[in-house]
């Protein structure tokens, strides 16, 4: 048995650098405008992207609970951080900067503290339909937002439909060379997946915006100030709609204020960015796991601890919180990484382009990283994603589209609080007794190898977790799941199942359900939640 790609000292860098190098420099191009844009689009400075992906890749690589995932910013956490800067700066992102840097520094000591307290499990309570909604609003907030950004248009409404209302007049009245350059960066990223040209795929896809983008803001001469006349209107182009990084990057580094902790808006802040980038890097860090050619596993707790430690130093510095990011490391794993050292290695070059790329990092255009922006919004919030829960079944699209409606008109706490809520109800209307409803009913029984596990009554996200405790006491051993006494399994447990079943087969065990002549599916979708006929 390999060792070394189980190891995370100095035994598997040596042995798989080649791997780990390649990895982590193809991630690190993919990762470099992402950051930029990340940054810009929550109402930071560009660097404090740069900041958090350092962080992420040198420091909390070496002491997560993960084999390959990237850590970093993401377009997920938009939202919270562009809402913490406003509400605490009221309005003015340059004043609530440093405030929302005290609520990232917190927000990651809450992190930290919830994985010694081994809370990771509680990545699979909430329920799926929920968070899918929460992930989608999000997307379609990213959209909305970036288009102004796409289209160099300033935007003037504060709440979501406000925002909404403006952009047919945004669109008709877009600067014609910034949005020029946000469509043909757009079109590179819908027409790359298409291609089949191999040496056109040996470059990512965000690498083929900026190099299109870049000779082209040259062409258009956004380096000097100058107006340009389209339809009547006058349009104002120049460096302002560059990137721009500080001359000195020490001294761009910004310290928190903790001001405005004794402040609601402080504490709203600090549970909002909490429980996102909780979520969403607990999801992350799931999905990447089945990815893994090797099929280890992410210890959470140590995920947790170290994404909170590494939230609360790029927090500190002027940086961004962060996760494990489910888009870079996929290309961590389609690059080959073989463990965590392709982490570090991505964090060790966006390092050295943060010091000495400035000549090519402040020639990119914003309405190039829009573009980039806009397109990762639209595969989290994609008319395939509303199909996907659709088909599965009316009640998890219902939970699906309210968490999205809710998110939209108030914010993603009440949205996801939302969701749970319309769930919990639903499943009750099952006829789910309040004592099942957070309480699995099983019992089991074990001989030599083989363990059977005898489930009655309903299966819901709510006592999944019993659940799991229960199928992980005999995970060595074939397990049959005796479902003859069930009465109602929803679409969250079918999810966990699939995957469980997935983990004991590579194992090299058997994961059955046997007795499931009672229940039958709402849909004839894999994942529809089933009931007693």
């Amino acid at each position: 048995m390999n060792t070394s790609i189980n190891s995370k000292g100095l035994s598997s860098l040596k042995e798989f650098w080649k791997n780990d190098l390649k990895a982590g420099f193809n991630v690190s191009l993919i990762a470099l405008p992402l950051c930029l844009g990340i940054a810009i689009a929550s109402g930071f400075p560009a660097i404090a992207g740069l900041f958090a992906a350092v962080v992420g890749g040198i420091f909390v690589s070496r002491f997560n609970g993960s084999w390959v995932t990237i850590t970093g910013p993401a377009a997920g956490l938009i939202v919270v951080n562009l809402a913490a800067i406003e509400s605490l700066g009221g309005g003015d992102k340059i004043v609530g900067y440093p405030y929302a840097l005290a609520a990232i520094v917190v927000s990651g000591l809450f992190i930290a503290l919830f994985g010694f307290l081994k809370m990771g499990k509680f990545g699979d309570f909430f329920p799926s339909a929920a968070v899918h909604g929460m992930l989608a609003a999000i997307g379609i907030i990213i959209m909305i937002k970036q288009f102004f950004v796409a289209a160099g248009v300033s935007v003037h409404g504060h709440e979501f439909f406000e925002i909404l209302t403006e952009v047919p007049s945004a669109f008709f009245h877009s600067n014609p060379e910034v949005i020029f350059i946000g469509l043909v960066s757009l079109s590179i990223l819908i027409l790359y997946p298409k291609l089949k040209v191999k040496w056109i795929k040996l470059i990512p896809a965000p690498v083929w915006v900026l190099l299109v983008a870049i000779p082209l803001e040259f062409v258009l001469d956004f380096e000097h100030e100058h107006v340009v006349n389209f339809l009547g209107s006058e349009h104002k182009v120049g460096p302002q709609l560059l990137v721009h990084l500080p001359d000195s990057i020490l001294g761009a580094m910004q310290f928190p204020d903790f001001g405005k902790i004794a402040t609601g808006a402080f504490w709203i802040a600090v549970v909002s960015i909490t429980l996102v980038t909780a979520i969403e890097s607990l999801l992350s860090a799931i999905a990447v796991d089945s990815m893994d050619p090797e099929h280890r596993k992410s210890q959470l707790n140590n995920d947790l601890k170290a994404l909170g430690f590494g939230a609360s130093v790029s927090g500190f510095i002027g940086g961004l919180p962060m996760i494990s990011e489910i888009v870079r490391s996929t290309a961590n794993v389609d690059s080959g990484a073989k463990t965590q050292w392709s982490n570090f290695i991505h964090g060790l070059f966006l390092l050295f382009y943060m010091f000495i790329g400035s000549i090519v990092i402040d020639h990119i255009p914003l309405s190039a990283l829009a573009a980039m922006l806009i397109f990762t919004g639209f595969r989290l919030a994609s008319p395939r994603e509303f199909k996907h829960m659709w088909n599965i079944g009316k009640g998890e699209f219902l939970v699906f589209l309210v968490t999205i409606v809710v998110v939209l008109m108030t914010d993603l706490l009440i949205g996801i609080a939302a969701g749970i809520v319309l769930n919990i109800l639903m499943v009750m209307v099952k006829k789910v007794s309040f004592t099942n409803l957070f309480k699995a009913f099983v019992k089991t029984e074990t001989n030599g190898d083989n363990a059977v596990i005898y489930l009655s009554g309903a299966l819901t996200f709510c006592n999944y977790l019993g659940f799991k405790k229960a199928i992980y006491a005999v995970a060595d051993k074939n397990l049959t799941l005796d479902f003859a006494k069930v009465t109602y399994v929803d679409h969250s447990v079918k999810h966990h199942l699939m995957g469980l079943k997935r983990d004991f087969e590579i194992k090299g065990l058997q994961f059955q359900r046997v007795n499931t002549s009672n229940l039958h599916s709402v849909t004839n979708h894999p994942l529809s939640e089933e009931v007693s006929v």
